[in-house]
């Protein structure tokens, strides 16, 4: 078959020549429409689900929406897996589907699944769909900002006045121009937008004011929605003319909502601007946008999933600047971060280091094949055979990116041309010489084909095993697949070429450029080569079994080598920007996380690499990776690198100057990575670490308590860094839970307690203005100063039934009675519950007096109740108000888990108390009583044994308490730790140290250390070298020596000669747990 295949090229040799020129013509097309991405898109198939309603509690939003969604979602043909994330207000649901499966398909059955599934949700919850996108779909940043502070009259005439108005008019300007615009551009998935404040029309009425008309917040809301309407009216003729009828009562503004009409009495309107201030204001926002220090809105626009990601980012920037001329005046937008650079400069590392190899692999050609047709031609299967591949990669939709086209080996492809063109001009120059004339034309063909034949087959058999060697990656399935598939599919196509190109296309060459007189001999460079290699060829052929001995121990010993270095699923493609993610405790609100943000900002803008820095704190609007209030995304973006002070700076030291700038910012906890990464690892595996350990349970105190003890031993491990648990506790949830007694002698339901609430602190929709094609919802809800107060609740009034009897009121039933109407504060009607459901770390009672102080006016700094409060009651000098304030205290603590604390202190010190580890004034605790062991008896030795092995996750030596005769133990009354010190030496020798893990943060430790020293002054121990605790046994200890395997700790030890016996005691102690 090759014959005939070289017989038949070389004969048509003009037909494949030209044959070849048209599919490079295509190939060349292909290019231009090849995707071009910086990596493989890696994202598995998935569809995501979001629902918003802000009415919900976690348990509610879990319970109620996100549980009856992944149920419905359940055995839809090629769903692999669903998870879920519920947060106060908000929930996701993500189902991964197989790979190959048509997401448009996969979209269409969750959507016929979620139509089923709305009976089963409560009234108005509306699932959506989120965009189809993936982890490299966000292809533009960019952020809205006003170009000067104040106030800012808008183009409709509207004077905004605070900051609210300001960043809801930016929010505006995001919504309903700069989005609708760049929706447009082909192949976006949708535009994205967090931060500023969606407008709304706040009607904020006074409680007191309405119940002394009679009225309530249904009311408003009422008279709101039978006040906007707008309704067709037909038509009418008039002397042949057809006129329509419209009747148009819509609110256009602040002035009109003002003038409805709540009541009447005796000819005298009561409107809403009597009862209730209107204003424009924002949303309760889940989430906040930044820039440089300064709150601003930040757009995304984010790309159809297998799209062209640099022609979409180069499409939406161009439209981007054609819409920032058509922004008010005063407004200013800028792209923050443009998908494009990263692709360029990684397509340009790429397309630089391919034309490098290409042009190194034509000048070696040129070298030694010592022809220059022949160079030429052989060099032509390069671009050819990338051209072809294009073609390929086009055809099944493969990317051109880092992995893609990095992978391209010139050398191997145009081995089997090389082999062929050298074989002619040998073969060829032959047959020269032995007639001793030019070939005939003829002659020449025939010498070319029977020089291709001849070395035909093995440069296939060649060829062939190097193909075969990818095959076995397109078995890859998950994320290994889509990172290694492009790059074997990509290698295999171009090989393909050339193994054709070299069959056809190179032997038609030789049949067309080789001719005329032909010389083959050897150039100085082979000549050279010859020399050096023939003795060692000489040599190897002589010596063949030291040879392959020797070779064995180099395979052998490079592989000894191997299994010691680093190794990496992939390296790390430097993004060249920062992703920080910054963490703060969970009750952090988002007004709060801002402020805490903005700081943020303002430290890192400090660098001077730093040419911009944004955020998105909080749920944007478009969640696909939502984050909590308390959560800030931080992209750092640099300057380009000729414009650093050090332009040689590496990424290490960089990230150490980012560490060092952010030091100072207290309450926050850090995670550092790059924009790409982070996305990747949110959309496949809903964690942003690169491990995470997912747990499953129905014990939330079970999990929690297991993740503790899972995150300890993965702590120890070489090269872990920032391991943590994830926080689901601490977030406060005050519940009202109606008292149905007392609701009931007053003729009222629970419905009028639960309706009151949602409207006052949540908020109730009451219609729309509508101004052009814009529209904003009219809000009725209590005003900020009552929302923020810590009694607004228990004074909220909850409105009786009209026919209802109250203290001294008599009722007419009469909607126009001017009378104040019967209400109760909530306080009567239901219990609130704050504390209980929080279960807080700490918690924070502010006084004047900044705490509690002795008979000596001394601040007493740590009131351990288990061991103190009894005697602490009884003492005459504790005034009967920190008497009263200590007994709530210790009833709350009751309520708390074992590591919370309370402290008290002045309000001037709350961020010290909240951010710092000192703390101020008052700590007082759950506390414990330390029991000592001298002779412990079997009881207190398997208690003993259990921490130990609880704390160290490994088995204690069966012979422990024979091994160490003199054993002194320390155990906390509730058997949670121990410490066990050895008498044995010379010096007390601390055996043992152990804290059960969900015991850790109580203080236990520290108080057994404590009672421990009182006992031992002088004392040393070991610890491994990797145990996390060093750090502490550091900050106490006089000295440390470090080994291999221990560190060896002691205090008190003065004495040198005795020291020395001290370590090599230590370091030569058997273990005592394995």
């Amino acid at each position: 078959m090759l014959e005939r295949i070289l017989q038949s090229s070389i004969r048509n040799r003009v037909l494949v020549v030209v044959a070849t020129l048209v599919l490079a013509l295509i190939g060349a097309m292909s290019l231009s429409r090849l995707p071009i991405d910086a990596v493989p898109d890696i994202t598995n198939n998935q569809v995501q689900i979001n629902v918003i309603q802000p009415a919900y509690s976690v348990e509610d939003m879990e319970r109620l929406v996100t549980f009856p969604i992944e149920t419905a979602l359940t055995g839809i043909p090629g769903l692999l897996h669903t998870r879920s994330v519920s947060r106060n207000g908000f929930c996701q649901v993500t189902a991964v589907f197989e790979e190959g499966l048509n997401i448009h398909l996969a979209r269409q059955q969750v959507g016929e699944r979620l139509d089923r599934a709305r009976e089963d949700l409560p009234e108005g919850i509306e699932p959506a769909m989120g965009p189809i996108t993936t982890g490299l779909g966000e292809v533009l940043m960019w952020t809205v900002e006003f170009e000067s502070e104040g106030e800012f009259v808008t183009p409709e005439g509207e004077r905004l006045t605070n900051r609210v108005q300001r960043l809801a008019y930016l929010r505006t300007v995001q919504d309903w121009i700069i989005r609708p615009q760049l929706r447009t551009v082909p192949n976006v998935a949708d535009v994205g937008a967090i931060g500023g404040y969606e407008k709304q029309y706040h009607v904020l009425p006074d409680p007191r004011t309405l119940q002394s008309y009679g009225l309530t917040l249904q009311d408003v809301i009422t008279a709101l929605e039978r006040n906007n309407r707008s309704l067709g009216a037909g038509f009418v003729e008039r002397h042949g003319e057809a006129a329509l009828v419209r009747a148009d009562a819509r609110l256009r503004g602040v002035k009109d909502i003002k003038s409805v009409v709540l009541k009447e009495h005796q000819g005298t309107p009561i409107t809403i601007g009597q009862v209730a201030q209107v204003e424009i204001g924002g949303e309760l926002r889940l989430g906040s946008g930044s820039v440089n220090g300064r709150e601003a809105v930040i757009g995304t626009a984010m790309m159809l999933s297998g799209a062209n990601s640099r022609a979409v980012a180069v499409d939406v920037r161009a439209k981007f600047d054609e819409v920032m001329q058509s922004l008010p005046e005063g407004v200013t937008a800028r792209a923050v971060l443009d998908r494009s650079r990263l692709v360029d400069a990684t397509i340009d590392t790429v397309a630089h280091n391919l034309f490098y190899g290409a042009m190194l692999v034509v000048v070696v050609l040129f070298a030694l094949l010592g022809n220059f047709r022949a160079a030429f031609l052989t060099a032509l299967a390069i671009p050819l055979s990338m051209l072809l591949a294009a073609l390929g990669m086009t055809h099944f939709g493969i990317s051109g990116n880092l992995m893609s086209l990095g992978a391209i080996d010139f050398g191997i492809i145009i081995d089997g041309s090389v082999i062929i063109v050298e074989n002619c001009l040998r073969r060829l120059a032959n047959k020269q010489r032995e007639l001793g004339r030019t070939l005939t034309h003829e002659e020449r063909l025939e010498v070319t084909r029977a020089a291709s034949h001849e070395v035909r087959r093995a440069t296939a058999f060649g060829e062939t095993i190097i193909i075969m060697v990818y095959v076995p990656i397109l078995a890859l399935a998950g994320v290994e697949g889509k990172l290694f598939h492009p790059m074997a599919l990509t290698v295999i196509f171009a090989l393909t070429a050339a193994f054709i190109l070299s069959l056809t296309f190179v032997p038609a060459m030789v049949a067309l450029l080789v001719r005329g007189k032909i010389s083959e001999g050897e150039n100085f460079l082979m000549c050279t080569a010859r020399r050096v290699y023939a003795p060692v060829l000489d040599f190897a052929l002589r010596r063949r079994v030291a040879v392959v001995i020797a070779a064995l121990v180099l395979l052998i010993g490079t592989g000894l080598g191997f299994a010691r270095m680093g190794q990496v699923f992939i390296p790390q493609l430097d993004e060249g920007d920062i992703a920080m993610h910054a963490m703060r405790i969970p009750s952090t609100g988002i007004e709060q996380s801002t402020r805490m943000q903005l700081q943020v900002e303002n430290a890192v803008k400090t660098m001077p690499e730093v040419e911009v820095v944004f955020s998105k704190t909080g749920t944007a609007d478009i969640a696909t990776d939502p984050m909590p209030p308390s959560v800030s995304d931080t992209f750092i973006i640099f300057k380009p690198r000729d414009q650093w002070p050090d332009p040689k700076l590496s990424k290490q030291t960089l990230l150490d100057k980012l560490r060092a700038a952010i030091a100072g910012q207290n309450g926050h906890r850090w995670e550092i990575t790059q924009p790409i990464e982070m996305r990747f690892h949110e959309m496949i595996a809903g964690v942003r670490g690169d491990v995470a350990v997912k747990l499953f349970g129905d014990d939330p105190v079970a999990l929690r308590a297991t993740a503790e003890r899972v995150a300890g031993v993965l702590g120890h491990i070489d090269g872990a860094e920032d391991v943590k648990v994830e926080q689901t506790t601490g977030m406060p949830i005050i519940t009202v839970r109606p008292n149905r007694a007392a609701l009931a002698r007053l003729g009222l339901d629970s419905d009028a307690v639960v309706d009151t609430v949602n409207i006052a602190t949540g908020g109730r929709d009451a219609g729309q203005v509508f101004q052009g094609d814009r529209r904003f919802d009219i809000v009725v809800r209590l005003p900020e100063p009552l929302r923020e107060r810590s009694n607004a609740l228990n004074t909220l009034l909850i409105p009786l039934p009209r026919h209802t009897e109250a203290e001294g009121t008599q009722l007419t039933g009469d909607p126009h009675a001017t009378h104040i109407a019967p209400a109760r504060p909530l306080a009567d009607l239901a219990t609130i519950e704050l504390v209980k459901a929080i279960k807080p770390y700490k918690v924070v009672f502010l006084s004047e007096t900044g705490g509690i102080f002795n008979n000596e006016n001394r601040l007493i700094e740590t009131i351990n109740l288990a061991l103190e409060y009894d005697e602490l009651m009884q003492e005459d000098w504790l005034h009967s108000g920190m008497r009263l304030k200590l007994k709530q205290i210790k009833t709350l603590l009751d309520f708390l888990p074992k590591s919370s604390s309370v402290s008290i202190t002045q309000p001037i010190n709350l961020p010290k108390e909240l951010f710092t580890d000192s703390g101020s004034g008052t700590m007082v605790k759950h506390g414990f009583r330390i029991k000592n062991y001298k002779a412990a008896d079997s009881a207190i030795k398997v208690d003993f044994k259990n921490i130990i092995e609880a704390s160290f996750n490994k088995k204690l030596i069966p012979d422990f308490f024979d091994q160490n005769s003199k054993l002194n133990i320390f155990m906390s009354s509730c058997n949670r730790a121990t410490i066990a010190i050895s008498e044995d030496f010379l010096i007390p020798y601390m055996d043992k140290f152990g804290v059960l893990p969900d015991a850790k943060g109580e203080g236990l430790g520290a108080g057994l250390w404590s009672e421990m020293r009182k006992v031992y002054p002088k004392l040393f121990w070991r610890s491994r070298r990797n145990n996390s605790i060093n750090s502490f046994y550091s900050s106490i200890c006089d000295g440390c020596q470090k080994h291999s395997e221990w560190h060896v700790y002691w205090i008190g030890i003065e004495d040198y000669s005795l020291l020395k016996d001290c370590i090599e005691y230590a370091i030569s102690k058997p273990k005592s747990v394995i």
